[in-house]
């Protein structure tokens, strides 16, 4: 065989494994797909990617933009709603295919890298982020990505001398700054792990002064659909008013989440506790052999695990501080790092036991202790399969739009709606995207405060005698007052979540 046709096969295995591993990872999410609309996030995410409108802080325009350009290139497989779900299970895929690429740069061992990007795509964070729209899944993308640059330039610097990976790993970490602030989180571990590879690289002015651009530039010019979509070309959807200097930045800045850190070194011990049962759930039998897996990278690849650990370290802490809701996703990161290290583990195994062969009677084939150990971290996934489809499996969820056209149905016109997060983005879905509905008006905390309609009350009495008004049902502090102020009729069609408002009631009538 020639030296051409060897490297050849070198280059074409591992691209041929990554392609089958997102093949599978593909279908797999495919069948637990959510087969349309949800409701909360998902159903905002529904609406904006299709209409190229703008998100809740941080407004995240990367994944907005790819879901309008997946809109368009998806239109065969379904409504607007079926593809921003589907670009999630690509997205899930395509993680999992790079995973195996990544590997491959780390241990040099496809088979490895083929059972780890199968561990990924099946762990429930990660197989759930591929059944529903959720910028959770480009983030896990990039991630991936960013680790594929960061590990070939190392590779690249130690040959060469050459920093064309790490110019790429720049643009990505732009890209990924506009998909989710998490991104901010990796940056003091990449620092680290340039500085670990090549001390002399911060001294280069030039190249420092080339990455920050590309980082800035990147970023910056993706955060240009914010101010463009609620500006000049506004979209039918906008999320507060970021064409305006103090609302582009409140966007940006996650200014509302900002209370959401509460106590990040209270109760230390519940929240290891928190973390050991999610790490369980995800990896099963596999779990104790994490922190030998991290030992082993530490010992055979002590910049990458610098990088990774730190960088596992700090979102776990910043996740296990951060009160909000399903925060389970922000783990996807560190899920991935997490294979990655087993995979070392693997080929360290691997190593030992080809040297301990070769010192007692000949070497053992490594064409088949390396697909053995491979199939070892399956078989615990293999095992726990139909267990985890189950739990994630969204494809007979219709619950969203059953409940939507169930209220459609009930709504007479020019009703007004007292809605809230997670029950008005199905709402504002079959309104901009299907345009129907056009004279039902949606008044939610976002609405109540971008167009100055006041509190819950103001809103009610001044359509109160003058149009059909219903509340939906909260799940906050304000429904008490709401039910003692007015008089409310249940929709039994819609479970009873939404509210007719007859009037106001005796006692709050005659309240001065």
């Amino acid at each position: 065989m020639t030296t051409a046709n060897r490297t050849a096969r070198a280059v074409a295995t591992p691209l041929l494994a990554s392609l089958i591993v997102a093949a599978i990872a593909l279908v797999l999410a495919r069948r637990a797909l959510l087969p349309g609309l949800g409701f909360w996030d998902t159903g905002e995410f529904q609406v904006v990617g299709p209409l190229l409108g703008t998100a809740h802080p941080t407004g995240y325009p990367a994944y907005v933009i790819l879901g309008w350009l997946a809109g368009v290139v998806l239109q065969p497989f379904g409504d607007p709603a079926l593809r921003m779900n589907l670009l999630s299970a690509v997205l899930v895929a395509t993680a999992a295919g790079l995973t195996v690429v990544l590997v491959r740069l780390l241990t040099g061992r496809t088979a490895l890298g083929v059972a780890v990007g199968l561990g990924l795509a099946t762990s429930p964070i990660a197989w759930r982020l591929g059944t529903r729209a959720d910028p959770h899944a480009l983030h896990l993308v990039l991630v991936a990505l960013l680790l594929v640059c960061l590990v070939a330039w190392e590779r690249e610097h130690r040959e060469s001398r050459r920093d064309r990976w790490l110019l790429a790993a720049s643009v990505v970490f732009g890209v990924s700054l506009a998909n989710h602030s998490l991104t901010l989180l990796l940056a003091l571990p990449i620092a680290l792990y340039v500085r670990a590879v090549d001390r002399a690289v911060f001294q280069d002015s030039r190249l420092v002064a080339t990455c920050v651009l590309l980082i800035a530039g990147s970023a910056a010019l993706l955060y240009l659909e914010l101010p463009l979509r609620a500006g000049p070309f506004r979209a039918p959807l906008v999320y507060g008013e970021p064409n305006t200097p103090v609302g582009f930045a409140s966007i940006v800045l996650g200014a509302q989440f900002a209370g959401s850190i509460q106590d990040p070194l209270g109760d230390l011990a519940a929240k290891f506790r928190t973390l050991v049962d999610l790490t369980v759930g995800q990896f099963g039998v596999l779990t104790p052999f994490l922190p030998v897996a991290f030992i082993a990278t530490a010992m055979t690849r002590p910049r990458y695990a610098l990088l990774t650990g730190l960088a596992a370290l700090i979102t776990c802490f910043f996740a296990a501080s951060y009160v909000n809701a399903d925060i389970e996703r922000y783990y996807a990161g560190p899920l991935l790092l997490a294979w990655t290290w087993l995979a070392i583990l693997g080929s360290v195994v691997v190593d030992s036991i080809l040297g301990s062969a070769s010192e007692r009677a000949g070497p053992m084939p490594a064409a088949v202790l390396v697909p053995l150990v491979a199939a070892l971290f399956m078989a615990p996934t293999l095992v726990a399969l139909p267990g985890r489809f189950g739990s994630v499996d969204a494809s007979h969820d219709t619950t969203a739009r059953d409940w939507v056209e169930a209220v459609l149905a009930e709504l007479p016109p020019n009703a007004v709606v007292v809605s809230w997060w997670s029950y008005s983005t199905p709402l504002w879905y079959v309104q901009r995207v299907e345009h129907r509905r056009p004279d039902v008006t949606i008044a939610d905390d976002r609405t109540r405060l971008d167009e100055h309609l006041g509190e819950i009350r103001d809103v009610i009495d001044a359509h109160l005698g003058r149009d059909p008004v219903y509340v939906v049902v909260r799940e906050d502090d304000e429904m008490p007052a709401i039910l003692a102020r007015y008089a409310l009729t249940p929709v039994a069609s819609t479970g009873n979540i939404l509210l007719r408002v007859t009037g106001v009631t005796g006692l709050a009538g005659s309240a001065p």
